[in-house]
């Protein structure tokens, strides 16, 4: 008997750090950026002064079929997505296959330069990853003022949403699964 609680205890131990293990790690607090430094391109959001910000320093488990939501970024130098790539401080074209991942995903830059494969509106497409979504910093000049971005998200350049065939109308949010290469 008592070994059988034991191991009870242990599934419920496990499933529960699975359950729990991409929960936030903290809030940050908006700025308002100064006049003219927010860049709205692809409907992007400048923080909004003292709204708390929800952070993560992780993301999901990356499976065969992450499951994950496309968002759209210009890596372009002037482009919504501020500063140069971290991958290799290099602004990247619109017409090049380029995402960022969310920070649990970028994995502190082990992705870097690599491919991943996206399925998405019944069509998939290689990209390469050059940058991080960040999911614990935000409201400042590196991130554009935007908000820190959520711990499921796949940012992809205008080439990769005509990739998939996504209507421009319909360019934003999709949801999608990823894997890499």
């Amino acid at each position: 008997m008592k070994n059988q609680l034991l191991i009870l205890f242990l599934l419920v131990t496990v499933f529960s750090s699975v359950e729990a293990s991409c929960k936030p790690s903290g809030k940050i607090r908006g700025k308002k950026p100064p006049p003219g430094q927010c860049n709205t391109e692809n409907h992007s959001e400048c923080c909004v002064e003292g709204k708390l910000y929800t952070t993560y320093k992780c993301s999901p488990k990356v499976s065969d079929h992450t499951k994950a939501v496309l968002t759209i970024n210009s890596f372009a130098k002037g482009g919504d997505g501020g500063a140069p790539s971290e991958c290799d401080n290099k602004f990247h074209s619109n017409d090049s296959p380029v995402v960022a991942l969310s920070t649990g995903w970028f994995n502190k830059q082990q992705r870097c330069l690599k491919k991943i494969i996206i399925h998405g509106n019944g069509r998939s497409v290689e990209a390469m990853v050059v940058d991080e979504c960040d999911s614990t910093l935000s409201c400042d000049v590196d991130h554009d003022f935007q908000p820190p971005c959520p711990n499921n998200i796949v940012d992809a350049s205008k080439d990769v949403w005509k990739a998939l065939s996504v209507p421009q109308k319909n360019w934003g949010n999709l949801n999608i699964t990823w894997s890499d290469v």
